[in-house]
């Protein structure tokens, strides 16, 4: 950790860094506690994205607005609607717990969320907590949690649209229409995106082969058409009901030896009741399906069909037993299913959760207490639990410290996938602890958080028995901090993120860095308005990565570097323009694997 404490003092001289949000605060969030907060007061190390945002950058996927945002690795897999995975605090992928609109997604054969499917137009905002948050939500969160929320709409009647092109032969195009009034909201919208895309692998074929295991120097395109319903009303009386659908169609060309394209289908329908029998009681009740299906082809020939069904129930209560105390009971019910053409040993489980959570303030400090216990229908009971705690040394600075535990269950895939599954396999369980301190000054806000989690049983490809085993042990230390800044007409963005992710396993790979992780990472946006013009760019540098278990095939690092601009030509009329890998860097987040080189876009859009 030395080296990382040298690394963050650095940083906090040159820039400090930011607090609850890199790209603005938002009055209300939701995710760290599962109840409302507002930004400044929560104890969790956390970032939110607006739809303001999104805009502002340009953004054409998640993949845009997450890159380098702290805490955060991606990898993908060759370009645009190709498979995007996402490591939070050098945990693994299938680590994160991913919500729409408070519906967990993901699939349930691989443990992932096809983020690269998400369209970037149907989100409103963005909610990343960074820490162990399975006493609250179950498994998977030991990395931390990603909430997307899609378009809500409400007040005046508003229709909006885009529409862009560039580079590879790109075209999107966006449309919707949001109203419902003080009382009521809702937003209709639909997006699309045609690309033909560029050669996604070099790869090797047998013998030796490596990558995608097949040569195909072709370019590989991507097409996607997505829509979104949300809508609700708060009726006299406290009664809030909230209704919303996202489906999102995809048809991925790749490169493969055994499929080299698919069509997929990332759906999520859900609604919520909240209601207050009294003034110190809300009690809430969410429920919902996701679904990822994918239909797979080799040179147009049909090969397989996987589908994975999730069902959510959640109840919760929310009791104020005095002004600044607060106590929240809930459970969760959650059934997973697979279908398609693989025949799986066992093809579905359900999971149960109780969980309280306690919030108080007394003075300068805040504390926050949770637990859980899951009573899994394979793997039977789990108790997690988390203590957070805050103290106000000023009434712009503040310190902060935690302790979480864990545990993430197996996928299909890991247990019965056939002739690589492991039945025997155990869930992976985690120990966190983290200190941080923030402020705010009267230019902007800052934050800086150092942390460690232990794992254990960590699911990693065991050679001897040729498939996964619980065989690693890692231990993972990091730093983060951030930056937002505003200063006359300019605003600043930054963060840098130090991180050991190793791994401690009892055999050759002992002391390795767990893959595909950067272990230094940083970003820095800059914008500034000038009368009816914009300008803004975005520099994104990561360190080298090692892509296997054994660290002999290193990626090196790489520094990229964005431009935008936009023009305000008419009211809610506004005409933008991006510039991405300015000088052409050649990088791979995962071996084998090319990404974008330089290319431009441009985008009409109207939104009044």
């Amino acid at each position: 950790m030395k080296n990382c404490s040298m690394s963050a003092a650095a940083l906090l001289l040159l820039s400090q860094a930011a607090f609850a949000s890199e790209f603005g605060p938002l009055n209300v969030v939701i995710t760290a506690s599962r109840t409302a907060e507002k930004a400044d007061d929560t104890l969790a190390a956390m970032t939110v994205i607006s739809r303001d945002d999104i805009e502002r950058l340009q953004a054409k996927s998640i993949q845009d607005v997450l890159q380098g945002t702290a805490g955060i690795n991606i990898t993908n897999n060759g370009g645009e609607g190709k498979s995007t995975s996402i490591f939070l605090r050098g945990t693994e992928s299938d680590h994160v717990l991913v919500l729409i609109d408070g519906i967990k997604v993901g699939s349930a054969t691989l443990g992932t969320t096809a983020f690269q499917h998400i369209p970037i137009e149907q989100v409103e905002r963005i909610e990343v907590v960074r820490g162990p948050m399975s006493s609250l939500y179950g498994s998977e969160a030991i990395g931390g949690v990603i909430q997307i929320f899609t378009r809500k709409g409400g007040g005046e009647l508003k229709p909006f649209f885009s529409v862009g092109g560039g580079s590879y032969s790109t075209y999107n195009a966006s449309l919707g229409l949001s109203g419902g009034g003080e009382q009521g909201w809702f937003n209709l919208s639909a997006s699309g995106i045609n690309t033909n895309g560029f050669n996604a692998c070099n790869g090797k074929p047998s013998p030796g082969g490596a990558g995608c295991f097949t040569v195909e120097p072709d370019d590989d395109g991507y097409k996607n058409l997505s829509g979104s319903l949300r809508a609700g009303y708060k009726f006299d009386g406290g009664l809030d009901v909230d209704m919303h659908a996202l489906q999102s169609r995809g048809n991925t060309e790749y490169d493969g030896s055994y499929v080299n394209e698919s069509e997929s289908v990332q759906s999520v329908f859900g609604g919520s009741v909240r209601f207050s029998p009294l003034d110190i009681w809300k009690m809430s009740l969410l429920a919902g399906q996701s679904i990822d299906k994918s239909d797979n082809f080799k040179d147009g020939s049909f090969q397989s069909t996987f589908e994975s069904t999730r069902d959510t129930v959640s109840f919760l209560n929310d009791i104020s037993i005095t002004k600044n105390n607060l106590l929240t009971v809930g459970a969760d019910y959650q059934n997973d299913r697979v279908d398609g053409t693989t025949t799986y040993a066992v093809t579905s489980r359900d999971n149960k959760g109780l969980f309280a959570q306690y919030k108080g303030s007394l003075a300068a400090q805040d504390i926050q207490l949770s637990m859980r216990r899951d009573d899994n229908e394979q793997f039977g009971g789990y108790n997690t639990g988390s203590a957070a705690w805050g103290y106000a040394l000023q009434s712009d600075l503040r310190i902060t410290a935690s302790y979480g535990t864990a545990f993430k269950a197996p996928t299909f895939n890991e247990l019965y996938y056939p002739g690589f599954g492991n039945a025997e396999l155990e869930p992976e369980q985690s120990r966190s602890t983290e200190i941080g301190i923030n402020g705010k000054t009267h230019w902007g806000q800052w934050s800086s958080n150092i942390y460690e989690t232990r794992i254990d049983n960590l699911i990693a490809y065991d050679a001897n028995i040729f498939a996964p085993a619980n065989i690693n042990q890692a231990r993972i230390r990091g730093f983060e901090g951030m930056l937002n800044a505003q200063v006359k007409a300019w605003s600043f963005v930054s963060s840098l993120t130090l991180l050991k992710p190793e791994n401690l396993s009892s055999d050759a790979n002992n002391g390795n860095v767990l893959p595909r992780r950067a272990e230094k990472s940083f970003r820095f946006d800059v914008d500034r308005s000038i009368s009816k013009y914009k300008l803004g760019a975005t520099l994104l540098a990561e360190g080298k990565r090692y892509d296997d278990l054994s660290n002999t095939r290193e990626l090196g690092g790489y520094t990229t570097l964005d431009l935008r601009a936009e023009y305000v030509f008419s009211p809610g009329w506004l005409l933008q323009g991006r510039v991405e890998n300015l000088f052409d860097k050649v990088y791979e987040t995962a071996a084998f694997y090319n990404q974008a080189g330089r290319s431009l876009y441009v985008t009409l859009r109207y939104q009044p």
